[in-house]
């Protein structure tokens, strides 16, 4: 039996790490994804996506139907909504959640508003510097489920303590579904080795592209 060479030994050996790293993170992703851990907190914080003048996306509504209704629940006093303005848009994604909100039973009182982030890091970074500001740290953290591991990982780099609680009733389909896992299982995988903060530095230059 011919016996391997050290160089092969040690690739055999880094793919083998490699392929076993990637699948525990995407188990960890996968069981975020369906657990929620919702409990009596300082806020409710909804990440933003996609709306169309003022109109929150199928995927953005979903999230603020849960995050009304966690909040009706009386699990939170205050609601944090987050995004930014997307290319061609006159309106921010926090400002049309604000709105929709509102237009379900939200007082404005209760309704925090994070208007400039473009990424999932910049909007829980910002949020997480006027919420301590309030003495708000520990937060119930809404957002799709392929979503909430990493989202969660970066709350807490940012100094949150999260409880993921993901959106119910999500629009995409199983491969999409899917899709979105891995592309967050490789997300999760490098912010982890290289910080989340330089892993958004590089998306938003385009170098890791999609993350």
């Amino acid at each position: 039996m011919t016996r391997l060479s050290m160089p092969v030994r040690v690739l055999v050996w880094v793919l083998v790490t490699v392929l076993l790293y990637a699948t525990l993170t995407f188990a960890q992703v996968a069981i975020t994804a369906v657990r929620d851990q919702a409990e009596p907190s300082d806020a409710i914080l909804v990440l933003g996506a996609a709306q169309y003048q003022g109109q929150p996306s199928p995927v953005f509504a979903a999230r603020l139907d849960h995050a009304a209704a966690l909040y009706a629940a009386g699990l939170a006093p205050v609601v944090v909504v987050t995004g930014g303005r997307q290319p061609g848009d006159t309106l921010s994604e926090a400002n049309a959640a604000d709105a929709y909100l509102q237009a379900r039973g939200v007082p404005d009182t209760a309704l925090r508003l994070e208007v400039d982030g473009r990424t999932s890091y910049e909007s829980l970074a910002a949020s997480a510097r006027f919420m301590r500001a309030e003495g708000i740290t520990d937060v119930i953290l809404v957002s799709d489920g392929w979503h909430l591991q990493r989202s969660a990982e970066i709350a807490r780099s940012v100094g949150l303590d999260p409880h993921p609680s993901p959106a119910e009733g999500s629009p995409y389909g199983t491969a999409s579904a899917l899709q979105q896992m891995v592309r967050e299982t490789a997300g999760l995988a490098v912010g982890r080795l290289i910080g989340f903060r330089r892993l958004d530095n590089l998306a938003t230059a385009s170098i890791i592209p999609g993350i």
